[in-house]
């Protein structure tokens, strides 16, 4: 007796797996999961083989692989692949853990934060010195609602709460980054999910980031070069990417 395997269409397979049909063309369109065969009528239809080859991409795009380094990874041996992924998953817990020490310390400090040295912001920013254009801001947005809300919230800010700022935006840049390089729309769903988290990361530590001032800071990535140059520090080209991104999201 002949087993039935499962035959599903583009749609029923992105509803499954919760993602959309145009993630699915793009991986079609870029050799990551191509169709098992189609019907008749042109659809794209796929069988067990394809979900489990979709299980195992979405897998460790959770884990921030680019679509590239994910081609690599899946077309690995299986046990290898398997072993590769959970190093890349206790990497990321531990950086999870360092994050939740962080809070753990905003909490205990939230009556006051210890300034950092000016070694300690290079070691965290860079060549990126926040207080560089501390006056400047308070010039242009000092009277604002949101700049009074990000002054007390950074006021109290420790070494280790900067640094956990500093590895989930880079987290953030990361996503627009793979995406950018897989020259995936900045119109498009997953570009949309990347807005989303930058908002929300903004939210969380600064001030409350309405649609109407995300919009206004995706304007200044472009607009001024200073933050252009800083952004494109993550990837060349990233702050137009991003910049795009947001306008897209809220067109």
């Amino acid at each position: 007796m002949e087993t039935t395997r499962t035959r599903l269409r583009v749609g029923d397979l992105a509803r499954l797996a919760g993602v959309s049909v145009r993630t699915l063309h793009h991986y079609d369109d870029i050799g990551l999961l191509v169709p098992t065969d189609r019907t008749d009528s042109g659809y794209r239809t796929y069988d067990d083989t394809s979900v489990d080859r979709l299980r195992a991409i979405l897998t460790y795009r959770e884990l921030g692989l680019s679509l590239e380094e994910i081609a690599a990874a899946i077309d690995e041996d299986p046990l290898e692949s398997l072993v590769s992924a959970r190093q890349r998953l206790r990497a990321r817990l531990a950086r999870l853990s360092a994050i939740a020490d962080a809070l753990d310390a905003a909490i205990a400090n939230e009556q006051g934060g210890t300034p950092m040295t000016p070694e300690e912001k290079l070691a965290i920013f860079g060549e990126f010195d926040p207080d560089e254009y501390a006056e400047e801001a308070d010039q242009r947005w000092g009277e604002t609602d949101a700049f009074k809300e990000s002054a007390r919230r950074t006021s109290t800010y420790t070494k280790n709460d900067w640094q956990a700022i500093q590895d989930e935006a880079s987290d953030i840049y990361r996503q627009f980054v793979s995406l950018m390089e897989a020259d995936v729309s900045p119109a498009s769903d997953e570009a949309r999910v990347a807005v989303e988290a930058h908002r929300a990361h903004i939210s969380r530590w600064f001030y409350e980031c309405t649609s109407e001032i995300h919009k206004g800071l995706g304007s200044m990535y472009t607009g001024d070069p200073r933050f252009t140059a800083n952004i494109d520090e993550a990837g060349e080209g990233l702050a137009n990417y991003m910049s795009e991104a947001i306008a897209a999201a809220y067109a």
